[in-house]
């Protein structure tokens, strides 16, 4: 398979996962290495619900420091909200948004997402798991990878 056809298929791939870098940048050097790629796509192609929490926190937790703070949910949702024309302040809709996650979220009432509480909300509800925004591919894109992929073994042969 060529450079261009395993571009195509990766963009095919990761096209609404808008942080996918940063999940998959384990190490923090900016550069995604042969390990780190095979790690990420194993957990969106066979990934248990763990791996995928696990995942989905790193990618939310923008600043690495084991939180998930109201800044940071707001900051996402922004960002991955559609906007709508409308009379109301649209931040103050997503500050409500806010508000209303962490009453379901944050199970320690400390006003921020550990993991424990994110996991915690994830089981009770899987629909939480992207609850900031998309980080994972959905599933008629992950048929359509693994349909790709897995068409012709023999196009692996010219890597």
């Amino acid at each position: 398979m060529n450079r261009k056809k395993l571009q195509k298929l990766t963009d095919t791939l990761t096209k609404n996962c808008k942080h996918l870098f940063r999940g998959f940048d384990k190490d923090n050097d900016g550069c995604v290495n042969v390990s780190e790629w095979i790690y990420g796509l194993s957990i969106f192609l066979r990934g248990t619900l763990e791996e995928k929490m696990k995942y989905c926190f790193e990618v939310f937790d923008l600043n690495g420091d084991g939180f998930i703070s109201k800044e940071e949910m707001f900051h996402m949702l922004k960002n991955s909200l559609l906007k709508q024309p409308s009379e109301e302040d649209p931040d103050e809709g997503i500050k409500d948004l806010v508000e209303i996650t962490l009453k379901k979220m944050d199970h320690d009432h400390d006003g921020k997402l550990s993991f424990t509480d994110y996991e915690q909300a994830v089981r009770e509800e899987t629909l939480l798991l992207e609850a900031f925004g998309p980080c994972l591919p959905d599933p008629k894109t992950h048929m359509e990878f693994e349909a790709q992929v897995f068409k012709d073994p023999n196009e692996f042969n010219d890597i």
